[in-house]
């Protein structure tokens, strides 16, 4: 089941606690999303990174509509649980796609 993110608040540095609509909720560090670059290397500048919203209509936070990060993703990282199967399966498979590039492109 996915949950809506119904309140956020800044917590310093990289770090947002949020809720969900079912209660549950805690303290996501986004320092991790630094590395990745591509539409996070916005969060390089901590004002942008804390001028967050949610967007009610589908229950993410969102930075200038422009980046949001799943709420199945959120809720893991928030209550320390594991991402959905379907999440796991995908992560595996498009992981599995980029070793065999590399192996690929070492040939």
């Amino acid at each position: 089941m996915i949950h809506d993110v119904v309140s956020a608040s800044y917590k310093g540095k990289y770090k947002i606690e949020v809720t969900f609509d079912d209660g549950k909720g805690g303290v996501v560090d986004f320092s991790k999303y630094l590395d990745k670059g591509g539409v996070f290397s916005r969060f390089n500048d901590i004002n942008f990174f804390r001028n967050f919203k949610i967007n009610q209509e589908i229950g993410v936070l969102t930075w200038q509509d422009e980046i949001d990060v799943a709420p199945e993703t959120l809720y893991a990282e928030a209550n320390g649980t594991s991402l959905p199967n379907w999440m796991e399966k995908k992560r595996k498979s498009s992981a599995n796609k980029t070793l065999q590039r590399t192996a690929n492109n070492r040939r």
